[in-house]
């Protein structure tokens, strides 16, 4: 997030899309609600009709995959109207005539026959946005998870620098991170092309820096795999061992058949979690770990604020803090880490190797935390990136994108989309909420959310059990008829091992980011006699 999340309730206008936040991030959600019930002006983009429709001024109900087609369609009344901050735009970014060129082939005519949004509503939400400085952009993994997925963030970073609206409080483009630590981890360098504190791995003098604090001889100049390189390689046996830390990838990840397969093609797999789930069922190793209340350490939320975690019960069994079994592994290996505890690690390692995180010690985040950037120890931390339009690289860069559709559209033989998300009780695969008791009795399975239009053409009563196939699976599950999905739409989740929407989905990715397209595939239903 470019802005922190004491802005929500305080924003004059807030533009989410591509996200349910009252189930999949409830706490910001309310903020949301709050700021609404102070006046704020709520705009909604989503096929769905969910719960934070209801405080919305605006709900534009686009088609899955169109979120490109409908903000260039956003863009082209912006300009042609002259609507735009054009000082912000001469002054703070690059670009621009490109910008211009680009969405101009994307009049409200074409961007609302490709979006199914109206092009009088497209015209009139643009002007609404630009009556009110700032506005916020939230989004979530509606955006992401597409082929487009990188091209849609990038058309709400254009968006938002064509208003203006970026290095301002109540302003900027705020992603609300799909799981917990996720930016923190992120930080720490587990992604495949940087170090700690997001330091290029193809940058010599960075890897320099961390061959000498690591003790090691030349660190690899390429980026490393991602997860669908990783796990295909498990196949073709280009990656021998597998090492899979607090992720349940037999049922998160696209096509489960698929993965089941490189899974068990495996040479050898370990699993380090909390629980046993299904993942683990194809482990060489199981190794136990502490829970986040079993721990000392931190967390860095979706608005780069480092907080701290304490223990508040002893592990049971053998389970171990995890940076306690890494560093022990290492010690099996014949290297010696000297850091001894999650403070160590904090203050003698990451926050010398990181720039970014200088400034964040263990004694200045005992009450609040503090949001990185933080160079320096006097440092206060920063709430807002980019400040009056200050950007990292100089001038902001537009980057004009044009809209592809889903790498798998409807045709005859499965007439409907298949979406899918997150519901409000259960928290992704269920590998902690499914041992609550108390939450399965509130949700204890998976439904397929359809329209009363379609369940009327399918003669498909509420709670029915019906089967909703794809090209790669098929699943039996409850029927749950809904106002909340549009005709020709399914919705489903992938919290429960059976009904799981992931034996469905379609193993295709961003070209740029490798991330599954989970918000779109293909499916038929059929009412089960």
């Amino acid at each position: 997030m470019t802005n922190s999340f004491n802005e929500f309730a305080k924003a004059k206008m807030l533009l989410v899309i591509g996200s349910n936040m009252t189930e999949a991030h409830p706490v910001a959600a309310t903020f949301v609600k709050n700021a609404v019930q102070k006046g704020a002006t709520l705009i909604v983009a989503d096929p769905r009709k969910h719960k934070l429709v209801d405080f919305a001024h605006t709900h534009l109900p686009l088609k899955v995959g169109s979120d490109v087609a409908l903000l260039n369609g956003l863009m082209h009344v912006l300009i042609q109207e002259d609507l735009y901050d054009s000082e912000f735009v001469e002054t703070c970014c690059e670009g621009f005539d490109v910008l211009k060129q680009t969405v101009a082939s994307y009049p409200p005519e074409k961007a609302g026959e490709i979006s199914g949004i109206d092009p009088e509503l497209i015209r009139q939400t643009a002007r609404l946005l630009a009556s009110v400085k700032p506005v916020m952009v939230c989004y979530t993994l509606g955006i992401t998870e597409h082929t487009s997925g990188k091209n849609n963030v990038m058309s709400i970073a254009n968006l938002q620098m064509l208003l203006g609206n970026m290095g301002v409080p109540c302003g900027g483009v705020n992603p609300l991170r799909g799981q917990n630590n996720v930016q923190g981890a992120c930080d720490m360098g587990a992604l495949p092309n940087v170090f700690p504190g997001y330091q290029p791995v193809g940058d010599l003098s960075a890897r320099q820096k961390f061959e000498n604090a690591w003790g090691v001889d030349r660190l690899p100049e390429k980026n490393g795999l991602m997860i669908p390189e990783m796990m295909e390689g498990l196949v073709d046996k280009m990656v021998r061992g597998f090492y899979i830390f607090g992720e349940n990838l037999a049922n998160t990840e696209p096509d489960i058949r698929k993965v089941e397969h490189e899974l068990a093609s495996a040479e050898f797999l370990v699993v380090q979690d909390i629980f046993e789930n299904e993942t683990t069922r194809f482990a060489h190793v199981v190794l136990p770990a502490a829970a986040w209340s079993e721990n000392d350490g931190t967390f860095t939320n979706s608005e780069r604020r480092v907080s701290r975690v304490r223990t508040a019960s002893p592990a049971p069994g053998e389970a171990r803090p995890n940076w306690w079994i890494f560093r022990e592994i290492a010690r099996r290996m014949g290297h010696t880490w000297e850091s001894d505890s999650a403070k160590d690690l904090w203050d003698n390692e990451i926050s010398v190797l990181a720039p970014n995180l200088a400034g964040i010690k263990y004694h200045r985040i005992e009450n609040d935390g503090l949001q990185w950037p933080c160079p320096t120890e006097s440092h206060p931390g920063t709430p807002i990136l980019h400040l009056e339009g200050r950007f990292t690289k100089g001038k902001g860069s537009f980057m004009p994108v044009e809209w592809t559709p889903a790498a798998e559209v409807p045709d005859d033989d499965y007439p409907f989309v298949l979406s899918t998300g997150r519901r409000l009780y259960h928290y992704h695969t269920r590998t902690q909420t499914g041992n609550c008791e108390g939450l399965n009795d509130m949700l204890g399975e998976e439904t397929a959310d359809i329209s009363a239009a379609d369940a009327q053409k399918l003669n498909i009563d509420q709670n029915e059990m019906i089967r909703v196939k794809s090209r790669r699976g098929e699943v039996t599950v409850k029927a749950r008829i809904t106002h909340e999905v549009p005709e020709g739409l399914v919705w489903m989740a992938f919290h429960f091992r059976e009904g799981n929407a992931n034996w469905l989905t379609n193993p295709v990715y961003d070209p740029d980011t490798l991330t599954a397209e989970y918000k779109a595939c293909a499916v038929s239903l059929e009412k089960i006699a």
